[in-house]
């Protein structure tokens, strides 16, 4: 049966996730913006407020703006100050005071019913009085409105203007006088720590961290500990969290060798999300990694760095994983008796088994919880998942849901490049983070209308992570790309989305694809690779670009958001404009950012900014400060911008709004 429509009507309240059937998602501290539709019968006046409880059923009212009279559309911006499991609803009533003020002034200034007019405001201030709550201070502007309007010493026009004054309309906006109050539906709201929005996320293979060719010609592979020692010059790049691939025991059965070799040769490490051998399965280390001991050494370091340690959750099975042996039933069988290797048609994965979810459902859930309470227990506060597209939708709702309750801090990041219904209803059942196709959007149009839409209602459940590049992926125009190109591509990343991530060797522009493919070849998914870091100096590193990136990240929390991202106007289709503004302690952060997406060639152009998005009037000029190069400019709401190789590919510009001017 629907819901009845209450006295005063409130509907399409937003954002609502299925229905109110899950929950909205924010940070502690995001702003964000609650709508609804508010309206009654006739021509009295309506108020609309967002009533935000929180975990401890204290509830935090704020009220909402008119914003488009003509659709009775409401709004307000909101934050919750603290994790945890919260709500909200908007509730509409008749505002009577509201209704008077209208009519009187029309009426004392037609000289119609002028006494009795007043004496209504009189009587409605009266009941606002009596009725709401006030201390003595707050309740004084109201009786001083009230005898002015019965002071008939006084002309009518000055009795009227002390009952609508600006000091008794703030009163009762604060304190208003509500009758027929309608609320809306609860509606549910997931907040999170900020690290579920914001972060600089860098890939590495353990195993490769340290790894190098002995006296004999062999590779020996590097360890936890010589990994441990990439983590000063990590934390050093600004970053906050590293994620390190599968460090499990790797299969000998059907092991891949060098660019995805069906046959391995003696030596190849193998692929390490072909997950388990004698050595153990999901909850072991690779024996040539190190022990538990330098693990827990490992994430000590990176605590100490101020890095969080993210773990690959990859629900693979090598054939010789202990589960083969022990749960059969856990895998799928072929009509030949053997069992089904994972394959996405043209690609196969003879390395790696699928599980099977529905013969042992139970069993297999049981498995996999036990596992990652596990890596918990050992300091992990992250999970990259390795294609969750590929298991059932259940598995992630329930197990997310079942960490959270004695670990609500962790957060999971979902890598599935795959159709948008399964992405989002991915981020829909509790995964705080996911890979999207930032990777293969490159056009001004296409990266206007993506990111339009990750900032735009899919905010409120699903929270973009922007990769330039994966293990997995080398795109075409990085494959030809220049210094420049890896240049922008890297900053679109790091200011477009609140979360960004890089995968080691980014910084050496590790750009040679295997052949008919988008991976780089002598891909470290199969073999050991001695990146040789020593031996990097910032002439040939993009080290200290990814450095500045993430210092002005930290340096600016407008680009610590995501719903705040608008996009602006260049004359040239190959450059692309936006921005970000955020007020936090009374101070306002705005960035602009404009990019040369063709950065290889150098692009003259007129960039239009959409000044009120800045906070700043049509006419204001204010210093440019370009964050990049350190250069200033003035700037207004037309302007002239050069990029390319020859200056730099991409502006972040902020905003100095001390110094803004207006012309007489």
């Amino acid at each position: 049966m629907s819901r009845p429509i209450g006295r005063i009507a409130v509907t399409d309240v937003g954002p609502v996730v299925e229905r109110g059937e899950r929950p909205a998602k924010s940070v502690t501290g995001e702003e964000f913006e609650i709508t609804a539709t508010v309206f009654r019968e006739g021509h009295e006046a309506v108020a609309a407020a967002v009533v935000l409880t929180g975990p401890d059923g204290h509830e935090h009212r704020t009220r909402m703006s008119l914003v488009d009279a003509g659709l009775d559309a409401w709004s307000a911006s909101v934050s919750a100050d603290r994790p945890g499991r919260w709500s909200y609803r908007v509730e509409g009533w008749s505002d009577p005071h509201g209704t008077w003020h209208r009519d009187a002034v029309i009426k004392v200034g037609a000289g119609v019913d002028v006494e009795l007019m007043l004496e209504e405001g009189a009587r409605l201030l009266e009941q606002a009085v009596a009725e709401v709550p006030r201390t003595a201070e707050q309740a004084t502007v109201l009786t001083t409105a009230i005898a002015g309007l019965r002071d008939t010493a006084q002309p009518p026009e000055a009795r009227l203007s002390g009952g609508v004054s600006a000091e008794v309309r703030a009163e009762l906006a604060d304190r208003p006088l509500r009758e027929y109050v309608t609320p809306s539906p609860e509606f549910p709201l997931l907040v999170e720590r900020e690290r579920a929005l914001y972060g600089a996320w860098y890939e590495l293979f353990p195993r490769s961290e340290g790894a190098h060719v002995d006296a004999l010609g062999r590779w020996r592979s590097g360890t936890l500990a010589t990994a441990a020692g990439r983590l000063d010059a990590v934390a050093a790049m600004g970053f906050d969290v590293v994620y390190l691939t599968p460090i499990h025991p790797i299969g000998q059965v059907n092991r891949k060798g060098r660019n995805n070799a069906l046959r391995a040769e003696p030596g190849d490490p193998g692929s390490p999300y072909a997950i388990g051998s004698l050595a153990g399965g999901h909850d072991a280390i690779h024996p040539d990694l190190g022990s538990f001991d330098d693990f827990d050494a490992f994430v000590g370091r990176a605590r100490e760095l101020g890095l969080e340690v993210a773990l690959d959750l990859a629900l693979n099975c090598a054939p010789d994983h202990p589960w083969i042996a022990a749960h059969p039933e856990w895998f799928t069988t072929r009509a030949d008796g053997c069992i089904a290797y994972a394959e996405n048609p043209p690609k196969k994965y003879q390395d790696i088994y699928p599980l099977n979810f529905d013969n042992d459902p139970e069993g297999l859930y049981a498995e996999i919880r036990r596992i990652v309470q596990v890596w918990l227990d050992h300091g992990i506060s992250a999970f990259r998942v390795d294609n969750p597209h590929t298991k059932p939708l259940w598995l992630w709702e329930r197990l997310i849901a079942d960490v959270a309750t004695e670990h609500p801090g962790v957060i999971w990041l979902a890598e599935a490049f795959t159709r948008p219904p399964m992405m989002h209803t991915l981020a829909k059942v509790g995964f705080q983070q996911s890979y999207t196709y930032y990777t293969w959007r490159h056009t001004k149009d296409e990266l206007e209308q993506y990111c339009a839409e990750l900032a735009g209602p899919a905010a409120a459940y699903m929270r973009p992570n922007f990769w330039p590049t994966t293990h997995d992926i080398l795109t075409p125009f990085l494959q030809r790309g220049g210094p420049a190109a890896w240049k922008t591509r890297a900053a679109l990343a790091a200011t477009l989305a609140p979360s960004y991530g890089i995968y080691a060797g980014y910084e050496l522009m590790e750009r040679i694809a295997r052949p008919g493919a988008e991976e780089q070849i002598d891909n470290e998914k199969y073999e050991y690779k001695d990146r040789r870091w020593a031996e990097q100096t910032a002439g040939t590193s993009l080290a200290p670009y990814l450095t500045a990136l993430n210092q002005i990240r930290r340096a600016h929390p407008a680009l610590h958001r995501l719903r705040n991202l608008r996009f602006h106007h260049a004359d040239d289709g190959h450059v692309l404009v936006f921005s970000k503004a955020r007020r936090l302690h009374d101070r306002d952060d705005v960035i602009i950012v404009v990019a040369n997406l063709e950065p290889d060639h150098t692009r003259d152009t007129w960039i239009h900014l959409r000044m009120p998005e800045l906070g700043l009037g049509p006419s204001d000029r204010f210093v440019a400060h370009d964050l990049i190069t350190g250069q200033h400019w003035t700037w207004a709401e037309h302007n002239f911008v050069r990029l390319g190789p020859d200056t730099e590919p991409v502006h972040i510009v902020h905003v100095r709004l001390e110094g803004v001017t207006s012309p007489r």
